[in-house]
């Protein structure tokens, strides 16, 4: 009999990129039912994921009660929180404690959690405005406490956030802006340079990386994220996304290699000429 892998976020990028990974390889999809929570059932995405055989199922991370009936005969769970849905640190950590003690409770096997590091602790202070980072890391924190066999993956920098970062120019050729030096890509390292030379390359459109001042990239955005942003980018420069540990450990692990931005931009060149002309 399978075992069931329930994955929040099911109509989402990370816990969707999960489904489809377990859904294409012939070992895992013998091995585990796939439930896949969701908020809405009743939508498209929920409703495509159950005609592909998922058990889709309606849970609120608010609630231990609906999530004591999502996760009941659960084996393994994969845990996805969603900071920017909300925009409040302690709802984000509550929404994480509740997991982990329902997973407890109802005595799943594994927790899998979505993490990243705790800036705050990583600058000594230095950096002390990115929540979204400092949120998760509290929740692993406290899911390393509860005494549920966990594991914890820490996701790297969305290439799909560049179909809107990267900017046309009055003269049609295509502006980064950043203010650090570095970013991090779960493939490898990439740097702006290496971004925007990959993506002229491929798309035939020149593009540039600008460095801009602290002050002159907050003012780009609204207020009231615009410190978080800032000191995100900041943390990617010094200690590092990964606080500068290889990955080359991480990478051992996968069974095929990892999309690369070079391919990324080539997969997506539809993306590019509609959002980008």
């Amino acid at each position: 009999m399978s075992k069931v892998l329930t994955i929040f976020g099911a109509t989402g990028n990370q816990g969707g990129s999960v489904i489809d990974a377990i859904l294409a390889d012939t070992q895992l999809s013998k091995e585990f039912k796939v439930r896949g929570i969701t908020r809405n059932i009743s939508k498209k995405s929920a409703q495509d994921l159950a005609q592909r055989g998922v058990d889709v199922v309606k849970a609120d991370l608010d609630s231990v009660d609906s999530l004591t009936k999502a996760l009941k005969g659960s084996h393994t769970v994969f845990l996805v929180t969603n900071y920017w849905e909300i925009k409040n640190p302690e709802v984000e950590f509550s929404q994480g404690k509740n997991v982990a003690d329902v997973s407890k409770a109802v005595g799943v096997s594994h927790l899998i959690f979505s993490s990243l590091h705790h800036v705050a602790e990583a600058t000594k202070g230095r950096l002390s405005h990115v929540p979204h980072f400092d949120s998760k890391a509290n929740v692993e924190k406290y899911i390393r406490g509860s005494g549920v066999e966990c594991s914890f993956v820490l996701p790297g920098y969305y290439m799909s956030n560049f179909i809107k970062m990267l900017t046309r120019a009055e003269d049609g050729s295509y502006q980064l802006f950043y203010p650090d030096k570095r970013i991090l890509a779960a493939v490898k390292y990439y740097g702006p340079e290496e971004i925007v030379d990959t993506f002229s390359k491929v798309t035939g459109k020149k593009a540039v990386f600008s460095k801009v001042a602290p002050e002159e990239y907050k003012a780009s955005l609204p207020p009231a994220m615009a410190d978080e942003y800032l000191e995100n980018h900041l943390f990617v420069e010094e200690p590092g996304y990964y606080l500068g540990e290889p990955l080359e450990p991480s990478l051992r692990l996968l069974d095929a290699k990892p999309t690369t931005w070079e391919e990324f931009v080539k997969r997506n060149a539809s993306a590019w000429k509609y959002i980008l002309l």
